[in-house]
């Protein structure tokens, strides 16, 4: 496997590109995962620099793991406008030159969703794998609650259902946990459709609500909770194993405060005290 910074760690922070890229370097990460708002804004407002960060990243042996944002799949969905912001994320994730864009399967979680309705979530996202697919971009969905992804047995039959080559999942070993399955068997069920990892932590179930977007996104919202992978409820040890031969991107997706400081002692403690990442 191979790490992963998220700049939306420091989506509270003015903490530049240039800045990033020199701290997933010291860091020794293998790559940078973009969040849309911010690759956007990259290309839009210093695409000089931006490339210029861009070169150095891969001078150091980095790249963009992916850009992750948001595409609306639902029925109800301006079709056009949903497949022009594609449009753009694809744009954006070539020229930052990463195959990999994510979103998340709708807003609903899969028990609310009647089953006539899947359908026409299907029919969406096989049009936007059509357009990511004629383009050599791959569509990943994330797995989280709240959408259609949020089992993995939903995870499966929406899979199926589209059938198409360019779509594939971003597998958050928490969110697996949180939706009732645990994450290495999660992993196997997912394994063909797999491309990229998120990694994360809680204390306790009943503090899985802070990752909610309208609160994991407010610079006020409540971080109780928010671990460092080691102290959490979910076990990493045998997750790393089970990943330790891919060729992924595994993001540290850390959202609490201090971001610098624990991705430090993230990646030193993925170095030293797990013999699987000796290698690392």
């Amino acid at each position: 496997m191979k790490t992963s910074l998220c700049t939306i760690s420091f989506r509270h922070q003015l903490v530049s590109f240039g800045d990033l890229v020199r701290l997933a370097s010291r860091l020794q990460f293998d790559g940078i995962e973009l969040w849309g708002t911010h690759a956007q804004q990259l290309y839009e407002n210093e695409r000089v620099t931006a490339w210029d960060h861009l070169q150095r990243l891969h001078a150091s042996g980095m790249g963009i793991s992916m850009v992750s944002d948001y595409l609306d799949i639902s029925p109800q969905a301006d079709r056009q406008a949903v497949l022009d912001k594609c449009q753009r994320l694809i744009s954006l994730a070539r020229w930052f030159g990463t195959p990999r864009v994510r979103t998340f399967a709708g807003q609903l979680g899969s028990r609310d969703v009647p089953a006539e309705e899947r359908p026409l979530y299907a029919e969406n996202l096989h049009r936007l794998c059509e357009l990511c697919g004629e383009q050599g971009v791959y569509l990943l969905l994330e797995m989280h609650p709240g959408t259609l992804t949020d089992t993995v047995e939903s995870a499966l039959d929406l899979l199926r259902m589209v059938n198409h080559p360019a779509l594939k999942i971003n597998l958050d070993f928490l969110h697996v946990w949180e939706g009732g399955t645990d994450p290495v068997e999660g992993l196997k069920k997912l394994e063909p459709w797999v491309m990229h990892y998120h990694m994360k932590n809680i204390t306790d179930r009943s503090h899985l609500g802070v990752f909610a977007p309208h609160n994991v996104y407010a610079p006020s919202g409540s971080r109780t909770g928010m671990v460092p992978l080691r102290e959490g409820v979910v076990d990493y040890r045998p997750i790393l194993e089970a990943i330790r031969e891919t060729d992924h991107y595994a993001s540290l997706e850390w959202f609490g405060p201090d971001p610098a400081r624990v991705l430090a002692e993230e990646m030193q403690w993925l170095r030293e005290e797990l013999p699987v990442m000796a290698g690392v």
